[in-house]
């Protein structure tokens, strides 16, 4: 009957599981803030590492899947105070950035990212400590005009003083991603990109990508992932059981709830301090299951403790599965049953006894039973 019991358990984890490969992601789980800076120069008709203008930025977005996600991105690039040359012949974003303004433009970007590492190496359950991010979109860019731009730029763009104007634009770049801290909820990334800016307002032509009207960008950020639904900061995998399984442990749940009398006396033998006339249900019951060989609360298990209501008096019972030694089993055993009982105190569950019996029957049982009285 311990066997049935430890199945039970078993079926009450199956029931919260997702078919997906991670656990169902809310609608405001997997959201991030970042905040980055760097400089950004000319693609072309400037000498390297010339004509450097400083930037900084705001990153807001969501990952929907351990691969695919959306950011919104605005930055704002800064006059660096050195007045430039610039030929007529290249494009019409080089004027607006030669401005007497503090802010030569802003450029706000809806970005598609893509987490490489995950895609061709699979997610294992938590970040890596270093992943490879690609990202592309279209933006829309503002230059503040100026007094500055005049001579044969003002005479063929037909630009007047202080006019500003807009336009689209499009970036692409890679994110290299370091992933900090044990729950790894914080990253800090170097991020080589290019941006193009699209025609100006005035002409009728077609947008084009082209690399004499780009700036090339190396910047740096900090993120901060939000937690999740799920207790972590990250996506977590899906416990998966097929459906042959998942019918197998519906059969044993039906079979419990018609065998009672069976259930209650195996009960008794686990939990002690049964008040006479008591009948003990399998509601009152709330299993917890770990990882071999641990003593850590998942988030799932989190979740199940939760219902136990504030001022409830419990009992718990730990146990180990048949691997190991007995002082290895009985001690991982008390260790279940304390932290569940240090998770219970927390929330002002009133733990009349907590206390480990080492191995129960023949299968695999890492369990902690609580019984609510």
């Amino acid at each position: 009957m311990k066997k049935l019991i430890t199945l039970f358990a078993a079926a009450a984890m199956a029931v919260t599981v997702s078919a997906q490969t991670v656990t169902e992601s809310k609608t405001f789980d997997n959201i991030y803030v970042g905040v980055n800076g760097g400089v950004a120069t000319y693609t072309t008709g400037n000498r390297w590492m010339s004509n450097l203008m400083p930037n900084f930025g705001v990153r807001v977005g969501r990952y929907f899947t351990p691969v695919f996600g959306l950011a919104v991105e605005g930055n704002a690039y800064v006059k660096n105070r050195i007045r430039h040359n610039i030929p007529v012949s290249f494009n019409k974003m080089y004027e607006g950035w030669q401005n007497s303004n503090t802010i030569k433009s802003t450029n706000v970007s809806l970005l598609g990212t893509v987490n490489l590492s995950n895609w061709f190496g699979g997610y294992k359950g938590e970040p890596r400590a270093f992943e490879v991010v690609a990202l592309y979109g279209l933006g829309w860019e503002h230059t503040f005009g100026s007094k500055e731009v005049d001579g044969p730029t003002n005479a063929i763009y037909g630009l007047g003083d202080n006019q500003h104007f807009n336009r689209m634009s499009s970036k692409a770049g890679l994110d290299f991603v370091f992933n900090l801290g044990a729950a790894k909820a914080w990253q800090v990334y170097l991020e080589p990109s290019i941006t193009w800016a699209f025609n100006h307002e005035r002409d009728y032509n077609e947008p084009t990508y082209n690399i004499h009207n780009s700036f090339v960008q190396l910047n740096a950020g900090v993120v901060y992932k939000f937690k999740n639904s799920n207790g972590t900061h990250n996506f977590t995998i899906a416990q998966l059981r097929d459906q042959a399984e998942i019918d197998e442990l519906n059969r044993i749940i039906n079979d419990l709830r018609n065998r009672k009398p069976e259930v209650r006396e195996v009960v008794k033998e686990v939990v002690k301090e049964v008040p006479v006339g008591k009948e003990v249900r399998v509601e009152d019951l709330v299993f917890v299951t770990f990882a071999q060989g641990k003593s850590v609360l998942t988030p799932e298990a989190k979740k199940a403790l939760d219902g136990v209501k504030s001022g409830a008096h419990v009992n718990i019972v730990g146990t180990a599965s048949p691997e190991g030694s007995k002082a290895i089993n009985d001690k991982l055993s008390k260790d279940r049953a304390n932290v569940v009982a240090e998770y219970l105190k927390g929330r002002g569950v009133v733990i009349d006894s907590a206390e480990g019996k080492g191995v129960q029957g023949n299968t695999s049982n890492r369990l902690a039973i609580v019984y609510v009285k």
